[in-house]
């Protein structure tokens, strides 16, 4: 998350999914097991001449990661124009326990940017749980631009990008100074990212990666798509089901994004969702031993926006030479709010800068930006997030609305309220075009599809799942009463017993369990 592009923070939730680890009956359209092949079998359906050399490629698995399969697949850089470029798409998948899979369940864990292929890979029994593994080839797929797929590229030395993400802008946040100094570092990465990336930049949205998740479902020898998507890939699995509703199977969209929120709109909803959890954790922090606030709730609110406002007047050295200003500082608070068993970490975190030090809260941007100690970076999921979320809408960089919005975010979410705003200042410099409207998703003629939204979610507040049920032609909310970003296996069996028995029975709740 950084202060010269706080429109990052809008979509951050997707990323909290694998971030927060860090911390803490068979249908008949289902084609005949194939995983113990080793190479998965295409379905061979009719389509354009053009597409067949994606469509009918043939999948080969090798082992990797011990007790996993690994592939790649090849998709145009353009679906418009597939005898152009060519792109990879790096696949990795558990197969079924029980020797006799139910066919595919792809996985994506957000972002965008998430990498799936880690999030199988490393932490495959958070992203899924015992009842899934036994009945489906569980597949993590990087989606086009991210990680191990064909990746975008902003930076040559990682010292390039601590630059974008850590330095703090100069001025007093919204002045003219600061506006300016915010877009012109915005429109320099975006032009660095150009000139790395080349033509793949413009061609990493949400509708491109919705086409890709269609081809692999194919190659995959499933007639039908099965998808488990969370934060993000929520709205990867909405945009795919308007694309491609006669091909939905079992969909769950877990912590759901709302595709016709605007960028005020959902900055102010996430502004609001993440305060809220803050508040829950003060209420938490008051029984414990170790908390460092001592006073109400609502002092403590107002002792957390002081805090913010001294670092921006005086930011803390930390030993690497980097200053902790409050854009670094945000980063570190919303990394513990994704879940309550981070908590403690957000105690010692007030804790420690309140003494003056700077590293814990490192350690927490860190993790967020996934820096690793020696200062590279594990992944690009920084570049691939603003990449994606540019090409998916850009807004016009008004400056009076800009000002206007943050008077209103201030009085919405006071704590957090100045942190999210002046996020215009970003994607109306990037230097290629939008390529998504943001509206209402309704799917007809979709399959039955569950949206399961945490009525304390952070990230994804609750309102948006219930806009995406609402709006979906056959969508079912599935409501889990607690905190935390996303609930399936991470709540309570209420969720987990809807969400299997859609997956493995295709039961669809008579109505909302309120779990």
């Amino acid at each position: 998350m950084n202060t010269r592009f706080p429109s990052r923070v809008t979509t951050v939730v997707a990323v909290g999914v694998a971030v927060t680890m860090i911390l803490s009956g068979c249908a008949s359209w289902f084609l005949p097991p194939t995983s113990a092949d080793k190479s998965s079998v295409p379905t061979g359906e009719d389509v354009a001449a053009n597409l067949v050399p994606f469509y009918g490629q043939t999948l080969q698995w090798k082992s990797c990661h011990t007790a996993m399969q690994c592939t790649t697949a090849k998709a145009p850089l353009d679906w418009a124009n597939p005898t152009g470029a060519t792109i990879e798409l790096a696949l990795i998948r558990q197969t079924a326990k029980s020797g006799h899979p139910m066919g595919s369940l792809l996985v994506n864990p957000g972002g965008p940017g998430g990498s799936g292929y880690d999030f199988i890979k490393d932490s495959i029994n958070y992203a899924t749980d015992a009842t899934l593994q036994s009945n489906y080839d569980i597949v993590g797929f990087d989606p086009r631009g991210v990680n191990h797929s064909t990746p975008v590229t902003c930076y040559k030395s990682p010292a390039e990008l601590d630059s974008y993400i850590y330095d703090i802008t100069p001025g007093v946040t919204g002045s003219d100074q600061w506006i300016a100094a915010a877009a012109a570092s915005n429109k320099k990465f975006g032009q660095r990212c150009l000139e790395l990336s080349g033509p793949l930049l413009g061609f990493v949205d949400t509708p491109s990666a919705a086409r890709d998740l269609d081809m692999m479902r194919a190659v995959l020898g499933d007639k039908k798509l099965n998808y488990l998507g969370y934060s993000y890939g929520t709205l990867l699995g909405a945009v795919y089901a308007d694309l491609f509703p006669g091909k939905t199977g079992r969909l769950v969209l877990d912590g759901a994004v709302d595709p016709a929120a605007d960028d005020f709109e959902g900055t102010a909803t996430q502004a609001i969702g993440f305060e809220s959890a803050l508040k829950a954790f003060l209420t938490d922090c008051a029984t414990a031993k170790d908390c460092p606030f001592t006073s109400s709730t609502a002092d403590s609110l107002t002792q957390i926006r002081a805090l913010l406002d001294s670092l921006d007047a005086s930011p803390i050295a930390n030993s690497d030479g980097r200053k902790l200003g409050s854009s670094s500082m945000f980063t570190a608070i919303i990394l513990p709010l994704y879940t309550k068993d981070n908590w403690q970490y957000l105690r010692q975190l007030f804790t420690t800068v309140f003494a003056g030090q700077a590293s814990y809260a490192f350690q927490l941007a860190d993790s967020y930006n996934g820096r690793k100690a020696d200062g590279t970076y594990s992944d690009n999921q920084t570049e691939a997030f603003i990449s994606i979320n540019c090409l998916d809408a850009h807004g016009d960089g008004n400056v009076a609305q800009m000002r206007d919005e943050a008077a209103q975010l201030k009085q919405l979410a006071p704590v957090f309220g100045p942190q999210m705003s002046y996020g215009g200042t970003g994607c109306p410099n990037w230097p290629v075009p939008a390529k998504r409207d943001r509206v209402a998703i309704v799917a007809p003629g979709s399959a039955d599809i569950l949206v399961v939204g945490t009525t304390n979610d952070p990230a994804t507040p609750y309102k948006w799942a219930q806009a995406v049920a609402a709006s979906l032609q056959h969508g079912h909310l599935i409501t889990y009463h607690g905190e935390g970003h996303t609930a399936y296996n991470k709540s309570n069996s209420c969720v987990n017993d809807a969400v299997d028995n859609f997956f493995v029975k295709g039961t669809v709740p008579g109505a909302d369990p309120l779990c």
